[in-house]
């Protein structure tokens, strides 16, 4: 059995606040769940993280009142966690007093989204997601399945499909063809579908999902997956935090260039005779990204 963690990056709607779509799965073989996920759950701790949740994009943002703090790197997690949480209650009582409801409300669900990672500062904070980015990319039985479309070139009127369905279907066509190909050797392999919870699309994703074990995909039939997916709390869920690394890591590298992390997870695309089949750009014929060029390699 083979567990698939789903999660994306970037809005599907159109145009968005963000010029990519991605849908990444990272598949990993059951008999390696749980080490997996106590090596995360180790590098967790080192940060002091145990319980917190990986939202790669809230972790990586700069805090502004860090740098408003005397010798913070010097400070312990207890005493910098103390001095944020003091400065942030004063910059609330003051937005509370300035009659910008709009920016009030902003403000609190920064504070909130990253309460957790207030004790690390912005370098130790990158280091956590580049020491979990290259656990990831160790990770030999893993395979990195995604779906990245650039929003420039989708046309919903030719594709028939909005760009979150067209990416799961893409997703999913990906990941039975890995399971056929491997079940090859005459041992049966099933997969299951593990999806961060997202109301606006579960119903969505299950109905389309019903129907691809009834009549397959534009390209496969169904015959490995099983069950719906499974929609779960990506906070309770380490593993489906690291899909979010990885569609994070995919959109960063195509909408700004950033390497680093995008080359420790790009290792565990699934490949076939050296050419990366698991991973698609869906853009124009003349780009030149690492994905697209491992995607037309033929050696």
């Amino acid at each position: 059995m083979y567990l698939c963690y789903v999660d994306e990056s970037g809005t599907s709607d159109l145009p968005g606040n963000s010029s990519h779509f991605v849908l990444a799965g990272i598949s990993i073989p059951i008999w390696n769940w749980k080490s997996c996920d106590q090596e995360i759950d180790r590098i967790k701790r080192k940060y002091d993280l145990c319980d917190s949740e990986i939202h790669i994009a809230w972790i990586l943002r700069p805090y502004l009142e860090q740098t408003k703090i005397d010798d913070f790197v010097g400070l312990n997690y207890d005493q910098r966690r103390s001095k944020v949480e003091a400065y942030r209650k004063s910059e609330i009582f003051r937005l509370q007093r300035s009659n910008n409801p709009k920016l009030l409300k902003q403000t609190k669900k920064n504070y909130l989204k990253t309460d957790s990672y207030v004790h690390l500062a912005y370098n130790e904070r990158r280091n956590f997601i580049i020491e979990v980015a290259t656990a990831i990319s160790k990770w030999r039985d893993a395979r990195l399945f995604a779906e990245c479309v650039d929003k420039v070139f989708f046309d919903p009127s030719k594709a028939s499909k909005t760009i979150d369905e067209q990416a799961f279907e893409q997703l999913v066509s990906r990941f039975e063809q890995f399971l056929q190909l491997i079940g090859t050797d005459g041992s049966h392999r099933k997969g299951l579908i593990i999806h961060d919870h997202n109301q606006t699309v579960s119903k969505k994703l299950t109905d389309m999902m019903k129907r691809f074990h009834q009549t397959g995909t534009l390209w496969t039939s169904i015959d490995n997956i099983i069950e719906t997916p499974l929609f779960v709390d990506s906070q309770l869920t380490s593993m489906v935090q690291i899909a979010d690394v990885c569609a994070y890591a995919l959109r960063r590298y195509l909408e700004n260039g950033e390497e680093e992390l995008f080359d420790l997870i790009f290792s565990r695309a699934d490949r076939k005779d050296g050419k990366v089949v698991g991973v698609r750009h869906f853009t124009n014929l003349s780009c030149s990204c690492k994905i697209c060029r491992s995607h037309r390699k033929s050696s």
